[in-house]
């Protein structure tokens, strides 16, 4: 999953994105407020953690903006505990609100719950055919059995699994598994997913000749 943070705090921005990335999220970090709403116009991201008080561009006034033509999750984070403050976040558009500080497990729980309420699944636990991703462990569940995926088979898989039945092509892959900063190698998606088809079988990841690859829903 890439996610954007907008955070101008250099101590707190460093830990949020370190335990994200250890956690198999990509992570793109802006420090201002012009800078986060430019980013959030490019839409290449599954969910923003937004701070409100930015230089350049409020928190409150992104969501202003964002809101009115763009429908990306964002999860408010602040130190502000104001219950006025929370709900201008959450009247503003905002799908959570988490206030500073908190465990990166609490912060995790909520990404999750988003993410659900946009796929509109009952539970974290994604599914197609044989195969159940769980996004919080890592843990792929294939005919009864559990093994656990490294980050980069993880992103590819969650990639996938987050639209069953849709073809992504290997840009629309790249685009949710690497950050601005990282360098995108030209044939690494080739390589895990040819990985993973020999591990669960071509017919849980499709090969759409010249369009690219997909899972099929559950019961297809």
């Amino acid at each position: 999953m890439r996610v954007l943070l907008i955070e101008d705090d250099p101590m707190f921005g460093t830990a949020v994105v370190r335990g994200l990335r250890q956690n198999g999220m990509t992570v793109d970090w802006t420090r201002d407020g012009q800078d986060g709403y430019v980013a959030l116009q490019r839409a290449e991201h599954a969910i923003a953690l937004l701070d409100v008080g930015l230089p350049g561009m409020t928190g409150f006034d992104i969501l202003k903006a964002t809101r009115r033509n763009k429908t990306l999750p964002v999860l408010v984070i602040t130190a502000r505990d104001q219950v006025e403050d929370m709900v201008a976040g959450l009247d503003l558009g905002a799908d959570d609100y988490i206030v500073k500080p908190f465990e990166l497990r609490a912060l995790l729980a909520r990404i999750r719950a988003i993410m659900r309420r946009v796929h509109d699944r009952s539970n974290s636990l994604m599914s197609s055919k044989e195969i159940t991703l769980d996004p919080s462990t890592y843990l792929a569940t294939f005919r009864g059995i559990e093994s656990t995926l490294s980050a980069r088979e993880f992103s590819v898989m969650y990639a996938l699994m987050e639209r069953p039945g849709t073809i992504l092509s290997r840009s629309q892959i790249e685009s949710r598994i690497y950050g601005w900063s990282d360098e995108v190698q030209s044939n690494a998606v080739d390589v895990v997913i040819h990985g993973l088809r020999k591990r669960y079988g071509k017919d849980i990841i499709r090969n759409i000749r010249g369009a690219g690859w997909m899972v099929t829903k559950s019961g297809s």
